[in-house]
This record gives C-alpha cells, structure tokens and sequence, in this order.
C-alpha cells in the first residue's frame, strides 16, 4: 500500500498546533499528524501528514494559506522495509566501555567491552546518533573517575540505552521514563534483551511527574536526552528532584543551542562541569550546587 507525505513549515508554534488540528479533519483522512520543531535553530516548526491515499492538493494549498505555512510538499513514499534497511545499515558504536549494537552484530562485541543491545525500532536512541554517543562518553568519563550513580532515572529514554548503560556498570535499579507509550514498549523489550529486567523500570511520565518519580527522588544521576525546548522547561523540576552535588547530562541540543540550555539550568542551580561536542551536537555535563 502506497503511502503519501505532506509536509510544510511555518514559524510559529501556535499555528503550527492549529494547522495540525486541521489536518486532522482532512478528507481523505491521514492515518498520522506530526508538529515537530525543526532543530536547526530556524525558530520553524514542521508539519506532517501520512495518508494512504494521495491527499487533496486544492485543501492542502489553502490549509497553507489560511494557517500562513510554506506550499506543502507532497511526496509518495517506496515500499520499503525501513527496520530491516536500518538493521543492514547500522554498524555498532564504540562509546568508551560501551558497545552499542544489533543483534545481527552479536559476534563482534568485544571481551573487554560492555554490550548494549539495542534493535532497530520506533525509538530513538541507537547510539549513533551525537547526543546518544555524547551521553554514553559522558557516562563513560564519570564512571572512570569513581562516580557511582545510586538514585539514577532516564527521562525521555526513548530505547533506554542510556538507563541500561548505567544499570550495566552499577547495581542499583535505575528508572526509565518517556513521554510516548511505543517507546516504553520499545525499552521495555531492550531491557529484557539485555538481560535487565528488574534492574530498570520503565514508565510512561511527563518530564518528572509520575508518582514513582516522586517517591524515589532526589536522584543522584538524570540523563534527559531530549531536545533544547524541553530541557528548558524541565529544568526548574529536575532542581526539585535533585539535590547538592547531583548531576545531569543532557543533550538533544544542537552546539548554537547550549547555551540557552545553560542557562536555564544555572538559573535553576546547576554548574557547567564538562561539554563535548560531537558534529552539530552538544552533550552537557552539570552538577546541582
């Protein structure tokens, strides 16, 4: 079954939530809407529709019009396998101690390294990705200096590559959460692959609220490997569920971006302790003062 894309760009955030709505009443009906902010520091936000039958140029063009967006591109989809295209393609990742890779590469994990088994699938975080290897580094570099995460949660774990990362070098239970129920479902099968059911919690939560959040704060160690507008507004709520001496390692922020993260997060009572950037991306290591 042919499937269609229809994307366009405008730059305001509001409209963008209302075109989406819009779309969503469109007929033929798409079978998906997506509202993503672009993160290439434009300030332009994406809006996207999925359908399986070719969609209404005439609609289309003066949804655009009537919401102030771009022309959409309309596009028709190949039928492609894409899990099994991105398992032939990813090769694994070396991250310090970490070896992050498919089960199809199972027999080139090396003796010395620490195996991280992470499938293709519909959550990010497959290691290849600069903020995903800046976090493993980060968590490689704090672990080689004798820190030892004993209260640790992973908030947007997407995979949960970041949460078993930890729960693979230290033995206490280390919490997973994330804002969508297919990636839950996604680092809920990774944590039984490698072999951590128990030793990481999964749950769905908004940044920290969730009850189990609360009852197991202050958290010594939180990755939050999102994006610069959620890092942003999490920040206020990651100092109330942390305490002095804690510390964050963010990323999802691309290098024109830390420091407006930074700021935020000074401004809520952490310190710079070390960045790495890697390409576009930046990785922040911070301690709560």
């Amino acid at each position: 079954m042919p499937t269609y894309t229809a994307l366009t760009t405008l730059p305001d955030e509001a409209r963008a939530q209302a075109l989406g709505e819009a779309l969503e009443e469109m007929e033929p009906e798409p079978v998906g809407v997506g509202v993503f902010e672009l993160e290439d520091g434009s300030g332009l936000w994406e809006v996207g529709a999925y359908f399986t039958e070719i969609p209404d140029d005439i609609a289309l063009t003066l949804m655009a019009a009537a919401y102030g967006a771009a022309e959409f591109a309309v596009s028709e989809l190949p039928e492609i396998d894409w899990v099994a295209h991105v398992r032939r393609e990813l090769k694994p990742v070396e991250a310090g101690r970490f070896f992050v890779y498919g089960a199809h590469d199972a027999e080139k994990l090396p003796e010395d390294r620490i195996g991280l088994l992470i499938e293709a699938a519909m959550a990010f975080g497959t290691g290849h990705h600069g903020t995903t290897l800046g976090c493993l580094r980060a968590l490689d570099r704090l672990a080689e200096r004798g820190f030892h995460g004993r209260n640790v949660i992973d908030v947007g774990c997407g995979t949960a590559v970041l949460a078993m990362g930890a729960a693979k070098i230290w033995p206490e239970t280390v919490l997973a959460s994330d804002i969508d129920e297919v990636a839950v479902d996604v680092a809920e099968a990774n944590v039984i692959a490698n072999g951590l059911a128990g030793r990481v919690e999964c749950i769905e939560a908004v940044g920290f609220h969730h009850p189990l959040i609360e009852a197991r704060a202050p958290f010594d160690l939180v990755f939050a490997n999102i994006l610069k507008g959620p890092l942003i507004s999490i920040a206020p709520d990651m100092a109330r569920h942390t305490e002095t001496g804690s510390l964050a390692i963010l990323s999802g922020l691309l290098n024109t971006q830390a420091a407006d993260v930074l700021a935020a997060y000074e401004a809520a009572g952490f310190a710079e302790l070390e960045r790495e950037e890697i390409g576009d991306w930046t990785t922040l290591v911070l301690k709560r003062v």
